[in-house]
C-alpha cells in the first residue's frame, strides 16, 4: 500500500511586490496554519518516509514546520524543481518515480496544480484545496509506478479552517 500526501503550501505574504514569485515567503497565518496542520499529523502519528517539496520559498518553509513538528530531519527534504510552474504530468512524472521503499509521501506543492493532480489521482475532490490544506491518496499497488487514478481514494482530507 502507498500513500500521497498532497500539501499546498502555507498562505504566502503578497505585501512584498519587489520579491520574485519563487522567493515570496510566508505570512504570519501561513506560518500559523502551517504549525498547526503539522501539530493535526504528529498527534495523528502521520509520519512520512520521504517528503518532496517545490523549491518555491513558500513551499518550503511549509515542509520545514512539518519536519520541526514531526521531529525528522530537514535535509531529507528532497527538493524537486519540476514541482514549480509546472504541470499534473511532471507532478505525476515525480510521484511514479519515487523510490518503492518509501510507503507514505508528503509532497508540497502549489495551484492549481495540488488540486488538479488529486483529481487526476482519484476524480473525487471537487473544490479547490485550501492553502495549507492537504489530500492523502492511498493506493493498494506496491510500486509508484502504478500509482493511477482507478487503483486510488481520497483517504483524508483537511485545511486550516477546519479547525477555527
Amino acid at each position: 500500500m502507498k500513500t500521497l500526501y498532497l500539501i499546498r503550501h502555507a498562505k504566502s505574504d503578497r505585501s512584498l511586490a519587489e520579491i520574485s514569485d519563487i522567493d515570496r515567503p510566508l505570512n504570519e497565518r501561513g506560518y500559523a496554519d502551517a504549525h498547526k496542520m503539522s501539530l493535526i499529523f504528529k498527534n495523528k502519528n502521520i509520519i512520512p518516509d520521504i517528503i518532496i517539496s517545490s523549491p518555491a520559498i513558500r513551499a518550503l518553509s511549509t515542509a520545514l514546520i512539518f519536519c520541526r513538528t514531526l521531529k525528522l530531519d530537514p535535509k531529507t527534504i528532497e527538493i524537486n524543481q519540476q514541482l514549480y510552474d509546472t504541470s499534473v504530468k511532471e507532478y505525476l512524472r515525480c510521484i511514479t518515480q519515487t523510490d518503492n521503499k518509501f510507503k507514505t509521501v508528503f509532497l508540497f506543492g502549489h495551484n492549481p496544480t495540488i488540486t488538479n493532480m488529486a483529481n487526476e489521482l482519484t476524480n473525487a475532490c471537487s473544490e479547490e484545496i485550501p492553502t495549507c490544506g492537504i489530500v492523502g491518496i492511498t493506493s493498494d499497488e506496491k510500486e509508484w509506478k502504478y500509482f493511477e487514478r482507478k487503483n486510488n481514494s481520497i483517504t483524508y482530507v483537511d485545511f486550516p479552517k477546519k479547525h477555527a
